[in-house]
């Protein structure tokens, strides 16, 4: 199967140095029910993505890109030539980056329940209406969805491109999760995993940040029980509400100072309630251009699906071992070489959870590097290019693929194995 480029010739700008240029999205549609982890099935659905860099012959160079909560399919490049930001992680893949379009075919890719372009809470229900076209938005009533289902659907894509094992799949966040679900669901179809600023499952307190989240969405007058597509109206203070919280949990008491400290807007105070530090005029403004790019239902969808996450789920049958107990032995099925990356700052997913997932995966002599990255800006390090960040994900990709009969005391396989303690500058 040939499979086409999101890329196109791209004008002479400045702005496209080092990039992949001008992308267009891709929709593939999936005509076969789906079966969901609730119980419940999607009669048919699109995934909505972009690749970047060529497909080799033997397929062999396939990077997957999982996105984050509030990620999309556009990863890298530019829309148009008129587009004031590139993907959201274009620092991270393009030529001569990271994740080296030169040498890698890179796909990213719209999970469903999504707002950018996958089937989700915004699509039309198929057929629904009376002469058998599509009519009234999924709204509330789309399923919920877990990161086993997205990493099925990502599966499926797989099989319609042609790859059969994955060069790597790679994901921060929510993204490493999915990247961490790959690795024990179809072990035999990567051949690398790395997980960034993530956790083997939700805290109690994450959680209970979501629900925060959740409650101030579906408090809000304009909620209208999630129909509000429907009703004409649309929920943005409580979204606002929402990414407030949300954008608070991803940065750094220091970050935060540093940037904004106790400065005020006006230089004076006002004695009111209205805006007057500059910390609550960053978060009005992170809340208010969220709401505008951003579906409600799709954001409770997403939230739950962090809440569910826990990839021991379908391998460990006794309910009364602990947590790392339960990961060790989920991890024995896996085969692939692992990278798992931290940040120090970060308190969200802090980086005592990702040696959680590093210790599970050595105590099953497994293959893996893990690096604590030294940054300042919290959970949202992953999104930032830091030197040492990038090396380390190039390095890893780059590296031979070490099988398990290479397990040997040389000194690379000890380095591989081994997990690093230090922070990195």
């Amino acid at each position: 199967m040939s499979i086409p480029s999101s890329t196109r010739s791209t004008p002479i700008d400045p702005k496209f140095a080092n990039s992949v240029g001008i992308v267009t999205p891709q929709t593939m549609h999936f005509d076969t029910p789906l079966a969901l982890e609730c119980n419940r099935t999607l009669p048919e659905f699109d995934l909505v993505y972009e690749t970047y860099g060529e497909l080799n012959a033997d397929k062999s160079n396939a990077v997957l890109i999982c996105h984050a909560l509030s990620g999309s399919h556009h990863a890298a490049g530019w829309h148009s030539a008129e587009d004031e930001k590139p993907g959201w992680w274009d620092n991270m893949i393009g030529p001569g980056k990271a994740i080296d379009t030169t040498r890698y075919f890179v796909v990213c890719l719209n999970n469903i329940g999504s707002c950018h372009g996958s089937t989700g809470p915004t699509t039309p229900v198929p057929e629904s209406s009376a002469d058998g076209t599509p009519g009234k938005p999924y709204g509330p009533d789309f399923p919920l969805i877990t990161i086993k289902d997205w990493v099925k659907t990502q599966a499926m894509l797989s099989d319609r491109l042609g790859i059969e094992v994955w060069h790597a799949v790679v994901g921060g966040s929510m993204g490493g999760m999915q990247a961490l679900q790959w690795s024990v669901d179809y072990p035999e179809r990567l051949k690398r995993c790395v997980i960034i600023a993530s956790t083997p499952k939700l805290s109690a307190q994450n959680i209970a940040f979501n629900e925060v989240a959740r409650q101030s969405i579906l408090s809000d007058p304009d909620f209208n029980q999630g129909r509000y597509l429907e009703a004409g109206t649309y929920p943005r203070r409580g979204l606002i509400l929402a990414r407030m919280v949300g954008h608070i949990t991803y940065l750094t008491e220091d970050a935060m100072k540093s940037k904004f400290g106790r400065d005020l807007k006006s230089g004076k105070f006002m004695y009111g309630y209205d805006v007057e530090f500059q910390v609550e005029s960053y978060l009005r403004y992170q809340g208010e251009r969220f709401s505008k790019n951003f579906d409600a239902n799709t954001y409770l969808l997403m939230t739950k699906a962090l809440d569910y996450f826990d990839p021991t789920r379908d391998y460990v049958s006794d309910d009364t071992l602990s947590d790392l107990e339960a990961l060790k032995q989920t991890f024995k099925h896996t085969r692939c070489q692992f990278l798992v990356v931290s940040f120090t700052t970060d308190w969200r997913f802090a980086p005592a959870r990702s040696q959680e997932i590093v210790d599970a995966l050595m105590a099953n002599d497994k293959q893996v590097s893990y690096v604590n990255v030294d940054a300042p800006h919290g959970h949202d390090s992953f999104l930032f290019d830091i030197p040492r960040y990038m090396g380390a994900i190039k390095g890893f990709l780059n590296a031979p693929f070490l099988s398990q009969k290479q397990q040997t005391a040389t000194d690379v396989n000890t380095d591989v194995k081994s997990r690093t303690q230090e922070s990195l500058t």
